[in-house]
């Protein structure tokens, strides 16, 4: 998704109340919108809200995290809070963790970049130092003593030299009358004395989750709600021109029939909504109708012909967004040159929960049950909708079957709240498999066209990329750089080749795009990491030891995002993966080993790959060995499970589904036509963890970015085939 930095925190930033035998000691928190949406044009930007989250400290001595970040299954509930706990120098015990009213009280919610922790991990750690802070003041105030002469241990203030303790709870009403510290100063503890931070605790999130009483926003029940299901075009874009509601109206249960229009700011489609007393009853009804479509402007797209677009584009010269020495005149005199085209198409984000909401629109205000990445959003796309003020609107967000990005988005939202205003009740809209494979949004659709070249010592001397793509900026932001969320992983390519261009063109299409887990580092790094291999090749050198001379020089590259590149993390990360991977060591008949990485999210990842190619063409993914440099590690039990699930959801774009678009309309439907990688299918995965004492970086996404490639590099390797374009199919090693 976006990229991100923590701005800084005021003294005035900070919130405490209480009083009497309810008293609790309450500290919150704020940084700006640049924490999650760097990038995005200024004046896209809300005004920030005075608080992101709250420390909770109640009498009984439990400390509670609101979490303002939306829980998917990355763990995000226990890695937040075992910050806080760790600088609060609270027992884990003591730690409650609860979601955020989406209100104007409370700051961004957004989720998504890989950011919660890399962005919330000064902010929490500040926060619950100044907590402790406050409350081993209260404590040495009511002993007469000096504060340094305390100390905390598991929710206790002790004084050694008196033997005198307190327990957190019992110094809350004195420490909410203090000030607040000021957060420039406040002492944070030494990482050395780390004691929560580091280890592989428990998830908070997984014991409701095996027992049932976890609530996903599928789950949302509301006394008098009603039931939508949406009737859309076929062909994307299209409007309804004629409606024949007379056979659906004739289906039990079936309450009333509501045109719904596209809504530009949520960007979502116009439709016809069936509501109904039950979910069957909606769906029944919406297959009764009979619908004539305006199939607008979208009608003839394809993706053949997007693609032949695309390769045409590269043809000639685009957008120069890097340019390193002359790569032109190198490429003129070379000894030797290559050039390839790779490609990669459109993808679904395919959570296991289709999109859903319920939503209530009074005319005195509205409330809503919502599994989104961005409540924030939901929350102002009713209220457009509602014609109300956003502090008339209350946004539940509800635990999610998968995000992706895909619930970064509005749109099912203002469906929902635009069938509620017209019924006057609770509406909860629920698509279908086939609705979210055909209506939703994806991945950008890429085509890069290479030229390399090679001195007579086979050392690299030129690289030219020209990449086209469908942009998400374009789509999302209008005018401004298109290119602006399409060329990590490509632009910023670390190999110290001396000459070195990249230049990029956005294809016109009409298919809405938007963020896909690991958003252009999904597609990129295939490329890069699959030219780069066949430089090696070129060369006549090994792929590891190719990419390890040209990661010899210390450097930074210059960043495309929030961070420079630091050749030596990279090459580190490297190293790692081939040594547990045993890079060079025999393998059985058949087996070929590849080997790619990126830079993304801040984060290094490297992954070797061994795969074996059958007669038929069938390719087998036997084990991936994956090494990942993500700065310090709040618990490496969550980083090892987002590093086996991004390489999961890698993996199965590279082998498996794609989508494809004919006559304006998306031709697959559910997961018969878009597959995934399945249980009996599913390598063997190994993570290892490069030790840092760096500040922490993105975990969710960048496992996502190199497995095609090392897929396809280990190809090579067991049959001398090279792959270009994904998805991977057998009709290509055949």
């Amino acid at each position: 998704m976006t990229r991100g930095r923590h701005t800084g925190v005021s003294r005035r930033q900070f919130l405490k109340t209480g009083s009497g035998a309810s008293a609790a000691l309450v500290v919150g928190f704020h940084w700006s919108w640049e924490a999650f949406a760097e990038g995005q044009p200024p004046q896209q930007r809300p005004t920030p809200n005075p608080f992101d989250a709250w420390i909770r400290i109640a009498a009984d001595g439990t400390a509670t995290l609101l979490v303002s970040k939306s829980e998917m299954g990355q763990g995000i509930k226990t890695s937040l809070p075992m910050i806080l706990a760790e600088e609060l120098d609270v027992d884990w015990k003591q730690v409650r963790v609860e979601q955020a009213p989406t209100n104007p009280t409370f700051y961004n919610h957004g989720t998504g970049g890989s950011t919660s922790v890399r962005t919330l991990f000064t902010p929490l750690r500040q926060a619950g130092a100044a907590a402790r802070q406050m409350l081993v003041q209260a404590a040495a105030t009511r002993w007469q003593v000096e504060p340094a002469t305390c100390r905390t241990r598991g929710g206790v203030v002790f004084h050694d030299a008196t033997k005198k303790r307190a327990g957190y709870g019992e110094l809350v009403a004195a420490a909410a009358a203090l000030p607040i510290p000021d957060m420039k100063t406040v002492p944070l503890k030494d990482p050395s004395t780390f004691s929560i931070i580091g280890t592989s605790l428990a998830r908070t999130d997984i014991p409701s989750k095996v027992n049932g009483s976890a609530k996903f926003g599928i789950d949302t029940r509301v006394p008098g709600m009603l039931y939508a299901a949406v009737a859309r075009c076929p062909v994307i874009g299209g409007t309804p021109k004629g409606v024949d509601a007379s056979k659906a109206k004739s289906i039990a249960g079936v309450r009333d029939i509501v045109e719904i229009a596209a809504i530009k700011s949520a960007f979502s489609s116009a439709g016809v909504a069936v509501v109904a007393t039950s979910t069957w009853a909606a769906i029944s009804g919406r297959d009764a109708l009979k619908i004539e479509w305006n199939n607008g402007p979208n009608a003839g797209e394809s993706s053949t012909e997007l693609h032949a677009q695309m390769r045409t584009l590269t043809a000639s010269a685009g957008t120069v967004v890097r340019n390193d020495g002359d790569a032109m005149a190198a490429l003129s005199t070379a000894a030797t040159k290559l050039e390839a085209v790779y490609e990669a198409p459109f993808q679904a984000h395919a959570p296991m929960e289709p999109m859903n909401c319920t939503v209530d629109v009074r005319a005195d205000g509205a409330e809503a049950w919502v599994p989104s990445q961005s409540p924030h959003n939901a929350r102002t796309t009713i209220a457009e909708i509602a014609g109300l003020p956003a502090d008339k609107v209350v946004v539940h967000t509800a635990l999610m079957g998968g995000g992706f990005g895909r619930r970064a988005m509005s749109d099912f939202v203002a469906e929902a709240a635009q069938i509620s205003k017209a019924v006057k009740a609770p509406v909860k809209l629920q698509w279908t498999r086939d609705d979210d494979m055909q209506h939703g949004f994806f991945r950008q659709a890429a085509c890069h066209r290479f030229k390399g070249a090679l001195d007579k010592d086979g050392k690299p001397v030129a690289w030219l990329d020209r990449l086209s793509s469908t942009s998400i900026a374009a789509f999302m932001f209008g005018g401004g750089r298109a290119e602006g969320t399409e060329i990590g992983g490509a632009a910023d390519v670390p190999y110290a080749i001396p000459n070195l261009r990249m230049e990029y063109q956005a294809a016109k299409s009409g298919i809405p795009v938007t963020f896909w887990r690991s958003v252009q580092y999904s597609f990129n790094p295939f490329a890069v990491e699959g030219f780069i291999d066949e430089m090696a090749a070129a060369a006549k050198v090994d792929p590891l030891e190719f990419r390890l001379r040209l990661l010899a020089e210390p450097r930074r590259i210059p960043p495309t995002g929030a961070a420079a590149l630091d050749t030596q993390r990279f090459k580190a990360t490297l190293e790692l993966a081939a040594k547990k991977a045993g890079w060079g060591t025999p393998l059985p008949k058949g087996r070929g080993r590849g080997i790619a990485c990126i830079y993304g999210f801040q984060t290094y990842v490297a992954q070797v790959a061994e795969v074996s190619v059958g007669t038929d063409g069938k390719v087998r993914v036997h084990r991936v060995v994956t090494a990942t440099d993500c700065g310090r590690v709040i618990n490496p039990d969550i980083v090892a499970g987002q590093m086996e699930s991004g390489t999961i959801y890698g993996l199965s774009a590279a082998l498996k589904g794609s989508i494809t678009v004919k006559g304006g309309r998306v031709e697959q439907e559910n997961f018969d036509t878009f597959e995934v990688v399945r249980v009996d299918e599913a390598p063997v995965i190994e993570t290892y963890i490069v030790p840092s004492t760096e500040a922490p970086t993105g975990t969710g996404e960048p496992a996502t970015g190199p497995i095609a490639a090392a897929v396809a590099n280990a190809i090579f390797a067991a049959t001398g085939k090279r792959v270009r374009r994904l998805p991977i199919t057998p009709k290509d090693l055949v």
